[in-house]
């Protein structure tokens, strides 16, 4: 049996152990019947609400992935900052967020400039092995709807085409640009903070190059068109 068929069998299992307990306490059944009717539309609404919130988070994937790999347009600062307030309220409803979620954000605040939003979103998905998707194996109830709506839009790509689109937009990035996204942005921070200077000796396992003020480093807009631009080019022939 499927985990979310046994826990619907455990509710309606609940519902008859009260019903049962009203009846032996001499509770009519007209009142019985209105004591399910409410335990019933509490459920359904309490589901469809469990749902919604899992739907929100493919919303804001559609909204992050517009945004990210789309360079004809200029994007204003405020367009961002509401796809990211979107994303954060997710996180709110889910104790276990899904690493693309995590790198989604880190990536929006990365256009935006906020190094430190940047770094605190992307750490966790770059430098913990254990935050990858195959470590996680004590699912919350939140992440169990959210990987079922995932398997199925991945299983009936009919179903959500531009979500299924906007997910994989998004894994590619992750793959391609989460690390060096991390790194540009610890970069900025030890220049801001005044820790990296010019002839200092640089942090172990820090590349020069890699941390030269001299030298400008790409932005994630031209990161993205080099990713998309080797996938429209193809392998050499």
């Amino acid at each position: 049996m499927k985990s979310s068929n046994k826990r619907f069998a455990q509710k309606v299992i609940a519902v008859v152990i009260i019903v049962t307990m009203l009846y032996g306490a001499g509770v009519t059944p007209i009142a019985m019947l209105f004591v399910s009717g409410v335990i019933f539309v509490v459920f359904m609404v309490s589901r469809r609400a469990q749902s919604r919130e899992v739907e929100k988070i493919f919303d804001f994937y559609l909204a992050a992935d517009s945004i990210l790999r789309d360079e004809n347009r200029r994007w204003y600062g405020f367009e961002v900052a509401e796809v990211i307030k979107e994303g954060e309220d997710c996180l709110e409803s889910l104790p276990d967020p899904p690493p693309l979620q995590l790198f989604a954000l880190g990536a929006l605040y990365s256009l935006l400039g906020n190094h430190s939003a940047t770094e605190a979103y992307l750490a966790p998905v770059v430098d913990d092995e254990y935050s990858d998707e195959r470590y996680q194996q004590s699912p919350s109830p939140q992440l169990r709807r959210y990987v079922t709506l995932l398997r199925r839009i991945e299983a009936e790509p009919s179903m959500a085409p531009q979500t299924l689109g906007a997910v994989r937009s998004l894994e590619r990035m992750r793959r391609s640009i989460a690390a060096t996204l991390l790194t540009d942005s610890r970069r900025a921070l030890k220049i801001e903070s005044g820790s990296v200077r010019q002839g200092q000796e640089l942090p172990n396992g820090v590349d020069e190059a890699a941390v030269s003020i001299n030298t400008p480093r790409p932005s994630i807009q031209e990161l993205l068109n080099d990713i998309y631009h080797d996938e429209e080019e193809g392998p050499a022939n």
